[in-house]
């Protein structure tokens, strides 16, 4: 029988397996690397897009925080002229008030009685003067508190004499309130 040598066809077919192996090896590393990378590319694209919108979000957060306040700002520019109408408001109501109280003055200071000073207080009116006798001061604080319409509950401060004999005349001061023209507690 002839001698049939399989060696190298066994050889050959082992280093063609062996280079198969290889090369696939090769190819499920480049496989893996691959789709390592696209897997990396893919999440790195996501993670720009989210910063990107994170980004945007931060510059519309910043764009309307600037908007409220300047909503703030108008609010508060609106509340202070709210109160200045309010202020120019009650000036309005209460400007006949000097003008009544003055003429109630003259009414209620009886001859004898010189006026100092009057000042006022918000509705507190404070007035200092000059007297020839005590029982013109009593007629005043009369004057004040029961016949004024616009002056109430009227009260003596102090009362000093100044000077002797008959010339001798009274230093005083005196408090009262001013009723209001109109009703302030409101409708």
């Amino acid at each position: 029988m002839p001698r049939i040598n399989l060696l190298p066809w066994r050889d050959e077919l082992r280093q063609k397996r062996k280079k198969e192996f290889f090369l696939s090896i090769l190819a499920a590393i480049l496989v893996g690397a691959a789709l390592t990378f696209g897997t990396k590319l893919y999440y790195q694209g996501l993670i720009e897009n989210q910063e990107e919108r994170n980004d945007m979000l931060r510059t519309e957060i910043a764009a309307l925080n600037r908007q409220i306040e300047e909503i703030e700002g108008f609010e508060a520019q609106k509340d202070r002229l709210l109160e200045r109408m309010a202020i120019i408001e009650e000036l309005q109501v209460l400007r006949p008030e000097a003008v009544h109280l003055m003429d109630e003055l003259v009414d209620v200071v009886p001859t004898g009685v010189h006026l100092t000073e009057v000042t006022q207080a918000g509705r507190k009116v404070d007035v200092a003067g000059i007297t020839q006798s005590y029982s013109r001061v009593s007629a005043m604080l009369r004057n004040a508190s029961e016949e004024s319409e616009w002056l109430r509950d009227a009260e003596l401060g102090v009362i000093n004499t100044t000077g002797s004999g008959p010339l001798a005349e009274g230093e005083f001061t005196m408090s009262m309130q001013q009723v209001p023209t109109t009703d302030e507690e409101g409708p």
